[in-house]
């Protein structure tokens, strides 16, 4: 692989404008496809294999036409104190809104008048007109949104408080300025680590290049394919962090390679055939967690999980074609203007050996690191009870999928919620539907009297508020029945009352063959936390299984892999127990700007697991691989430790950094899922950039010794030698001096097959970019 990339990296050098053009193009065509495509369709929440949407799908066919696509609102009345919604002069207020919302858009198709509807409340003060749409709520034009705002006008002015729910005000998910502001925290780690402006810049603009690729296509794939809302804000997140880090360390190898004095189109292949084969296989690992997502079978996770992985193969291609391509025309300006000057005179390798060696930053990766040595036990103790008690919080996750109940207090939708809730229960915001399907029914049972006895016996469960008369279809052998719980829909109370149901009406089947199902937006929410939840110690069993075997080859040892696992497995659940405690508990709310707390998003532990996982494959490979290659030249188990941080911590903590930086910058977003992902990312590449990858790993190494490398000779014969450092390269082009610059990304996978003796200058330049 690496002598592939190694030709590949100076293909793109020499063809640089015909390479550049070809990325300019693609980004234009994909600009296009954007532009001219159709707007999406409304967030899918198809689940199969589950009651719910067998329920929903059975409603599709048995009561065509009731349009149940459609966008709703729920426009809400309350009286004044001391006066009632029957008041003549309340009720002719109503009226005239519903005749207005009713008038006011073409896309409506029909408004319930509450006192028709008897929508009432018991004591008479709140009222409701349900209104419903022909298209979805993203089809809704302007013009119809504000007709809406506007019918509540009329009745606000008699008097009334109006407020307005429902998925037809729903709004695309805004980021804000912090995703900007950490974009500009990259730039400025970017200008500090390489202490050139040109080479800071490349990284930024590779990476946008290819976020824009990669947002533009699913843009225009977004109404054929029915992609979220949320698809392309969360491959922007994560094409922006692992685009910036992987061109850094291309970019850091490159300028090694020019220090030690290759010429520039050799610098830049050797650069691709190195570091590049440790950004194929950090890439590839984050692709396959993102990509296994599809084993829990819910098709909105699994292109959310798509659409990633298609934008980190863009990041990864960008970053070995295009990058060689940028540093043709960036010549000499990637190093630092002393650096050129340096080069320019007769002793120009020893000028800029000492210039390169009189950074700060080295040093303290290798003091680090000595002091890691020095006291292990304690290192690794601190660690992970600190880790340890950062997790806590997580034996307390509850999962949910949000509602209106979830906004924060100020808008409408939370306003209309609070209303409801108050006029006419808790439970009223999150109806179950009762689908009872007689066309299977025993002889002499109807369809009619399994309904009368679903709705009596579930009338009797606790938690039951209001069970509804049953409606049936036209050819009379389906019926559908509304219950109102007593408890909000989010509770525990209502997802154990959707169980009890259930077995509730298992019971009646048994006895009249007339099956029954539980559906509706509460029943959904409840089982798509539970599909997620079963799937989940499956799905985690997947990806450290996969990440035990790769690093397996990658380091050729036991430990180490088993090491790297268990560490994931760390950072990962310290991360939820500090979503926990910020999402659902409150604590520093006001500081990421959580205006509402609640259950963690149901999809959120199971895709900040397959991220994360490949985001920590990352920092192992690129801090790890100059360990093992060390170890096996010959150093010292401990030497070998303090060696993989000199070279690498510097870039590795950069590179850290700008990911952290990123992420954090979409706490920002005005959508709850957007805000806690990218607060849970960033909280976890910390846990494992800063505390697992530099002070456990380093402990546990210490602590092992020489074991750590120790693999059994019959799997060393089965095992593949994966050329990740680019021996085979270096063999290949007479290189007799090893490696010189590993810690900018590449790292060996063998450790074999080079010589010991790696020159000086082009080491501390390593370090310091």
């Amino acid at each position: 692989m690496a002598t592939f990339l190694y030709k590949l990296g100076r293909f793109a050098f020499r063809r640089r404008r015909f390479v550049a053009l070809i990325w300019v193009a693609l980004l234009a065509v994909a600009g296009v496809g954007a532009a001219t495509a159709a707007a999406p369709a409304a967030d899918s929440f198809s689940i199969p294999g589950t009651e719910a949407q067998r329920a929903f799908d059975l409603l599709d066919q048995r009561f065509p036409g009731t349009n149940a696509d459609g966008a709703t609102a729920r426009v809400v009345f309350k009286a004044p104190a001391g006066e009632s919604m029957k008041d003549p002069a309340n009720k002719a207020a109503v009226e005239r809104t519903v005749h207005a919302l009713q008038s006011g858009s073409s896309q409506v198709d029909r408004v319930a008048d509450p006192y028709a509807a008897k929508a009432l409340s018991k004591d008479g003060r709140t009222a409701y007109a349900q209104v419903s749409y022909k298209v979805t709520g993203f089809e809704l034009t302007d013009a119809s949104k504000d007709a809406l705002e506007d019918a509540a006008e009329d009745a606000q002015h008699a008097g009334l408080t109006v407020e307005t729910g429902g998925n037809a005000l729903q709004a695309i998910p805004e980021t804000g300025a912090t995703e900007v502001i950490g974009i500009a925290i990259s730039a400025v780690v970017l200008v500090i680590t390489f202490g050139a402006l040109i080479a800071a810049g490349l990284p930024l603009l590779t990476a946008l290049i290819g976020v824009g690729i990669g947002v533009c296509t699913i843009t225009a794939l977004s109404s054929a394919l029915d992609l979220s809302s949320t698809t392309s804000t969360l491959a922007t997140m994560i094409g922006l962090a692992v685009g910036i880090d992987y061109a850094l360390f291309i970019v850091s190898r490159y300028r090694a390679e020019i220090t030690e004095g290759s010429e520039r189109e050799e610098a830049a292949g050797r650069a691709v055939g190195t570091a590049g084969s440790a950004v194929v296989f950090a890439g590839l690992t984050v692709v396959i967690a993102l990509v296994g997502l599809a084993v829990v079978n819910i098709p909105m996770l699994t292109k959310m999980g798509l659409a990633a992985a298609g934008t980190v193969v863009i990041a990864v291609l960008i970053a070995l074609t295009l990058i060689p391509a940028l540093l043709g025309f960036a010549g000499a300006r990637v190093l630092p203007r002393k650096a050129r000057k340096a080069r320019k005179g007769s002793e120009a390798d020893e000028a800029h050996g000492r210039h390169a060696g009189t950074g700060e930053r080295p040093n303290m990766g290798t003091r680090w690191a000595r002091f890691v040595l020095r006291r292990p036990v304690a290192v690794l103790l601190a660690s992970v009870v600190g880790l340890g008690v950062v997790a806590i919080p997580a034996s307390s996750l509850e999962l949910g999928l949000p509602d209106d109940g979830s906004q924060p207090t100020h808008t409408t939708q939370r306003k209309a919620y609070d209303l409801l809730s108050d006029g006419f229960g808790p439970g009223f915001n999150g109806p179950l539907m009762l689908v009872v399907d007689g066309r299977d029914a025993h002889a002499g049972q109807s369809t009619k009297s399994a309904a009368a006895r679903v709705a009596k016996e579930v009338g009797r469960l606790d938690d039951v508020a209001v069970v509804t008369p049953p409606t049936f279809n036209k050819a009379g052998d389906t019926a559908l029945l509304n219950v109102v719980p007593k408890s909000k829909p989010s509770s525990l109370e209502t997802e154990d009352l959707v169980h009890h149901i259930r077995s509730t009406a298992s019971g009646i089947a048994d006895d009249t063959g007339a099956k029954t199902l539980v559906t509706g937006t509460t029943a959904m929410n409840v089982d798509v936390s539970q599909k997620l939840n079963d799937a989940l110690l499956p799905y985690l069993a997947l990806v450290v299984g996969l990440a035990f075997l790769l690093l397996m080859v990658v380091f050729r040892s036991v430990l180490v892999p088993l090491k790297a696992a268990l560490g994931f497995l760390l950072s990962v659940v310290a991360a939820l127990g500090a979503v926990v405690a910020v999402f659902q508990w409150g604590w520093l709310a006001d500081v990421f700007g959580v205006e509402q707390t609640g259950p963690i998003m149901s999809m959120m532990p199971i895709f900040m697991v397959g991220v994360v996982f490949g985001l920590a494959m990352d920092y192992e490979v690129f801090l790890v691989t100059r360990m093992r290659e060390a170890f096996v030249h010959g150093e010292r188990p401990g030497e070998a430790v303090v060696t993989g941080f000199r070279h690498g911590a510097r870039v590795v903590t950069a590179a850290a950094v700008i990911m952290i930086s990123v992420f954090a910058g979409f706490i920002g977003s005005s959508d709850s899922m957007i805000k806690m992902i990218g607060f849970g990312l960033a909280v976890a590449v910390f846990f494992d950039a800063f505390l697992v990858r530099m002070a456990v790993v380093p402990a546990v190494l210490a602590l092992l010794g020489r074991s750590a490398w120790w693999l059994p000779r019959w799997l060393q014969k089965v095992l593949p030698n994966v050329d990740v450092e680019g021996e085979g390269l270096r063999t290949q082009l007479g290189d007799g001096g090893g490696d010189s610059g590993t810690g900018s990304g590449g790292g060996s996978g063998t450790g074999t097959g080079t010589t010991e003796g790696p020159d000086e200058n082009a080491a501390r330049e390593t370090v310091r970019v």
